[in-house]
This record gives C-alpha cells, sequence and structure tokens, in this order.
C-alpha cells in the first residue's frame, strides 16, 4: 500500500483493512480492558501506600509509571474500535516509556538496602548509586521519549520514513536501558556477594544483623530481584519486537506482546506492591541500621 493511500485511510474499509495499519490486528478488546483496570488499581495502592510512608520519589516513580501504563492501554481499547484512529498514536508513546519509571524505582532501593545491612561493605558511598544510575534512567526515558514522539508524528502523517526513524531512536534508548540495567545487576550482585561474606566472617553491628536476618528484608530484596528480572527481560523482548521495524512479524504477534509485555509489568508493579507493603519506609527503613535512611 502506498504512502499516499495511507495517508487517507481514517478508519477501516476495503481499500484500508486492518492488515495495512503498524500493528496489523484488532486488539484482544478483554485483555485490554483487564490491564488497564490493573494498573489503574495498581496506581491507587502506590499513591495510598505511598503518602502513608512518605516515600515520596519511590511513588512518583511507580505511580508515574501506572499512570502511562492506562493511557497506554486505553489507547489500545480505543485502537481496537479503530485501528486507523489515533489510539495508536496514543500507546506508542505511553506503553513504551512506563516500564522506563519502574526501572528508576529499582534503582532507589540499592541505596537503601545498602544503608541497612552493611554501608560499610559498598564500594562506593550508598547515595551515589541514586546519583550514577537515575540520571542514566532518565537519559533512557528522554531517548525513548523523543522516538515516541517521532514515531507518534509519522503515524499521524502516515509516514513510514518518520515511523522507522521514531522506531530507531526508540531502540535506541531501550538499548541504553538495557546496557544501564546489565550494569546495575552487577553492582547489585557485587554488593550481595560482598555483604553476604561480610555478614558470615565478620562482626556486623547489631542493627546491620537485625535487618540481615529481617524476613522482611529478604521478601524485599526477593521482589525487587523479581521485577530486576522481568524489565530485563522486558526491554529485551521490545528490543526483539523493534528490530524489524513497524510491522514486522513480532510486532503483529499479540500473544507475544500480552505475555513479554503486558503480564511481565503487571509482575513489576506487583512486586513493587510488595515492596512498598513490607518495609516499614521511612520511618522505621529496614531493621534498625536504616532508621536514619528515608527513602525519598
Amino acid at each position: 500500500m502506498s504512502a499516499t493511500a495511507r495517508a487517507i485511510c481514517k478508519e477501516i474499509s476495503p481499500q484500508c483493512p486492518v492488515e495495512f495499519t503498524p500493528l496489523g490486528y484488532f486488539p484482544n478488546l478483554g485483555a485490554n480492558i483487564f490491564f488497564c483496570c490493573c494498573f489503574g488499581v495498581f496506581f491507587f495502592v502506590a499513591f495510598v501506600v505511598g503518602v502513608w510512608k512518605k516515600t515520596w520519589t519511590f511513588t512518583f516513580a511507580v505511580t508515574g509509571a501506572c499512570v502511562l501504563e492506562c493511557v497506554g492501554y486505553a489507547g489500545r481499547i480505543l485502537i481496537y474500535t479503530n485501528p486507523w484512529g489515533t489510539g495508536f498514536t496514543l500507546q506508542i508513546v505511553t506503553i513504551i516509556l512506563g516500564p522506563t519509571f519502574l526501572c528508576a524505582a529499582v534503582y532507589l532501593t540499592l541505596k537503601h538496602a545498602a544503608l541497612a545491612v552493611g554501608p560499610g561493605i559498598s564500594r562506593i558511598k550508598p547515595y551515589l548509586y541514586t546519583w550514577i544510575f537515575i540520571p542514566c534512567d532518565i537519559s533512557c526515558l528522554v531517548l525513548q521519549g523523543i522516538g515516541g514522539g517521532v514515531a507518534a508524528s509519522g503515524d499521524q502523517k502516515k509516514d513510514k520514513s518518520l515511523l522507522d526513524n521514531g522506531n530507531r531512536i526508540i531502540m535506541a534508548g531501550i538499548g541504553l536501558q538495557v546496557g544501564v540495567l546489565s550494569l546495575f545487576g552487577i553492582v547489585a550482585l557485587d554488593y550481595y556477594w560482598r555483604v553476604s561474606r561480610y555478614h558470615r566472617t565478620s562482626v556486623p553491628t547489631d542493627g546491620e544483623r537485625e535487618a540481615w536476618r529481617d524476613g522482611k528484608f529478604r521478601t524485599f530484596a526477593g521482589a525487587v530481584s523479581i521485577a530486576y528480572l522481568t524489565i530485563y527481560a522486558r526491554c529485551v523482548y521490545r528490543i526483539a519486537e523493534m528490530a524489524g521495524g513497524w510491522g514486522n512479524p513480532i510486532m503483529r504477534h499479540e500473544p507475544s506482546f500480552i505475555v513479554m509485555e503486558s503480564v511481565y509489568v503487571h509482575c513489576l508493579h506487583s512486586s513493587f506492591a510488595e515492596v512498598s507493603s513490607v518495609i516499614e519506609w521511612p520511618n522505621g527503613g529496614i531493621g534498625k541500621a536504616a532508621k536514619s535512611s528515608h527513602l525519598p
């Protein structure tokens, strides 16, 4: 189908079938309503718990992701009603950007875990984790936002070259995100190995020992680990999905999108709900050692 023909398509017709759209299908209405509602519930839970525990930055990251996901799945519902409408433009930016906010939430946790179970064991001062990884995450956010904007403009103008350029910028942003996540994983594993040895072979303070043995801390660590692994897998899937350009077979396969994007991001939010509920931030921190540590 020529670019000129695409430009006149406003709704489904024999001349403008759904197969000619970038997705090439009508999204599953029930699944997208379900995920839209789920992220709305997660927003409410994260907001209430965040206000209760005054974890402002963490709450901003998680609720910001929830809002973007809700809007994105609302966009997919609009695609179901009219694949040639504005729904595709809406979901391009929001569903791509939402998990980037969750990366920031993951990065925030290492500092406070280190402050609780052994700040002196960290190779760098714990507060530097935030200063290193959050700016990197913002860079990923900016790249993906620019790419999403370019792609959205290309969709509105039915300009394939703009769509492809937006796709390349988005891929660069997600690729950078995978790199930053990989570095974070290495740093976190290194710290875990060092602090485990510290608690086995040295004499930690009472507060550090209490935090390390606390069941809530182990639940916290497990939830963050699940969040990290799911967001990493999701980013790898997104690179594979977008590598072939708009309209490639992976992008046109909705079941893989539902599993690798929708379900994985749902698991992410479930993990963060667990993190928020089991850790007494900011008043108690993780054990006594973290009483002076306030999750922003």
